[in-house]
């Protein structure tokens, strides 16, 4: 069938270009001048997209497209006078398509023209498909869940994936801020285009524009060829602006004028390049407090934010942890080439749907690594999950006895400080059982270095006066110093004599590691995993058996840290 549109503006030689351009595509065409005439075309003909000027005769153009959009799915693009943005910015969130603006460029207009019959051709095919459309199976397939939130999200991202109006995706850190985004991408015209996603917070400022524009040879000191911005990367495609609210004002007002001309310069060059771009946005800040503490642009906020969609929490979706958690689940065992893929009990799982997760689906897989990781076997428990007991509730497994109120203490706290309660539960049976056995009396110890062979966190100088009490009897609290050297010794051998093989690089007395403690302990436990390695020509089972370890958690912490063989030092 021919395809048929109807075009709507009151300058004659504009109407006349656009049909022109229109019939050389195979599209054909009729000519509205006033709102009336195009309201009385649109009964009493069938059309399968419109094109309409927001500044008519006798009315508003978004009367035209509030009309069209709430009678039927037929996408709608509108024409705006230069400066007149904030109509084309109504129009999109009333539900049009796309927006052109004058003077009319025919690329450009071309381009929205492509892009509409797509559209067209989706709907199409969906009508077709008797039971489930490809769009409906990708959405089911990638978004997982069922629960009763889900429904109006997945709809509302079929709607928006027709159009072209940037989207501001709001929602808590952990929500799958670009889960939603890349689907929105693969859902839409623009699919056989690129997604390119950049985090705004990672680029230092003084190449932001570079990294954005791109920049010419000799433009500056270092720019030694040509390079491609990000924008003309995603031309044809879709931009996603993570953490949007990390961009300097400076680096604002040019992205604004990116966005709405829909054109970039490159540093060092001459001229603008024109881009087709649809650029997506994200953040877990308040970026309408932001925008009243001056911190973010008004004008650019009201841009991306021309429709929002806020993504649910996973605590107000608890029904969808169970098929979530296996879908985890089945991802880890792929990836970690795991023989036979873990399982939850019925008591982990309804654990997990009572857990308050503060960090939502990506603190749930999290979770999940770090329980098959701890796991002896495919079968994951409660025990394993490591997470803070409920209140009220004793089925619970604890591995430290709560007779030892700080150790419990220190489980409860795992949400604030998980390396901390890992470094427990990565504790041989032994030693638990030591810590755990109930006593009338525990010695107060004083701050001294404890070498154990726990997680490797807590390993050497690192002071824990409060972390384990040790069991006293009075004769053990009478000779407590007189032990405390050999007992040292012992630990030290078990621990690959950490002190003479391991260059922690030891801080003394009041001193703070240079890159934050998050940086120094990673490096410390780096460093030992290596040393261990070297010792056993690389065999990962004695190095975990060495280590005071299992084999699936010393793979897990070699490929947390990067550690390959090529790194050992011969």
């Amino acid at each position: 069938m021919t395809t048929t549109a109807l075009v709507v503006d009151d300058e004659v030689d504009l109407c006349r270009l656009m049909q022109i351009t229109l019939t050389k595509m195979g599209i054909k065409s009729d000519v509205a001048y006033t709102l009336s005439q195009a309201r009385s075309y649109w009964q009493e003909n069938e059309y399968d997209f419109c094109l309409t000027d927001l500044k008519l005769p006798d009315g508003s153009g978004l009367e035209l497209v509030k009309e069209i959009s709430n009678s039927s799915n037929t996408p709608i693009a509108v024409i705006t006078a230069h400066g007149s943005m904030d109509l084309a910015i109504e129009a999109l969130k009333l539900g049009a398509f796309d927006f052109v603006n004058k003077p009319l460029e025919l690329p450009r207009l071309r381009q929205l023209v492509e892009s509409a019959l797509k559209v067209i051709h989706q709907d199409n095919a969906a009508k077709t498909t008797p039971e489930c459309s490809p769009e409906q199976k990708i959405l089911d397939t990638r978004l997982i869940g069922d629960s009763a939130v889900m429904h109006p999200l997945k709809n509302t991202i079929l709607k928006l994936a027709r159009s072209q109006a940037p989207v501001f995706l709001s929602g808590e850190s952990g929500t799958g801020k670009e889960v939603v985004a890349r689907l929105i991408h693969d859902l839409s015209p623009r699919r056989d285009g690129s997604f390119v996603p950049v985090n705004c917070g990672a680029i230092p400022s003084e190449l932001m524009e570079s990294e954005f524009f791109g920049h010419k040879k000799g433009s500056f000191t270092g720019a030694v060829a040509d390079k491609q911005g990000l924008f003309q990367q995603a031309n044809g495609g879709t931009l996603f602006l993570d953490e949007v609210a990390d961009l300097p004002l400076a680096m604002q007002v040019k992205l604004l004028r990116a966005i709405q001309e829909k054109t970039v310069r490159a540093v060092g060059d001459t001229k603008e390049v024109p881009v087709d771009i649809r650029v997506l946005s994200a953040t877990h800040k308040n970026l309408s407090q932001l925008v009243q503490d001056g911190v973010f642009r008004q004008d650019l906020y009201y841009r991306i934010n021309v429709i929002e969609l806020k993504l649910p929490t996973l605590n107000a979706r608890r029904d969808d942890i169970p098929i979530l958690a296996n879908h985890f689940l089945a991802m880890i065992a792929h990836d970690w080439q795991l023989e036979t893929p873990p399982l939850l009990t019925d008591e982990a799982c309804e654990r997990l749907q009572h857990h308050n997760f503060a960090g939502n689906v990506r603190e749930l897989r999290n979770v999940l690594e770090r329980a098959v990781t701890l796991a002896e076997t495919s079968l994951i428990d409660i025990s394993h999950l490591g997470l803070p007991e409920l209140e009220g509730d004793t089925n619970l497994t604890a591995v430290v006895s709560q007779d030892h109120s700080e150790d419990t203490d220190i489980r409860a706290s795992k949400r604030f400080d998980p390396e901390l309660v890992e470094s427990i539960d990565a504790q041989p049976m032994a030693s638990r059982e030591q810590i755990s056995q109930p006593t009338e009396k525990v010695a107060t110890l004083k701050p001294e270095p404890i070498t154990t062979n726990l997680h490797p966190y807590r390993t050497n100088t690192q002071h824990y006066p409060s972390m384990i009490k040790r069991p006293a009897s009075p004769q053990t609290e009478t000779s407590n110093h007189a032990d405390s050297h050999n007992a040292e010794e012992t630990a030290s051998h078990h621990s690959i004599q950490s002190n003479d093989k391991v260059n922690l690089n030891k801080l003394t007395d009041g001193q703070l590691p240079l890159r934050g403690l998050e940086h120094y302990l990673q490096e410390q436990e780096k460093q030992m995993i290596i040393t261990a390695l070297k010792q056993t020509d690389w065999n990962k089972t004695k190095a975990a058996k060495l280590l005071g370890t299992t084999f699936r958690s010393l793979r897990y912490r070699m490929k947390k840290l990067e550690i390959d063989e090529d790194q050992v030092e011969e």
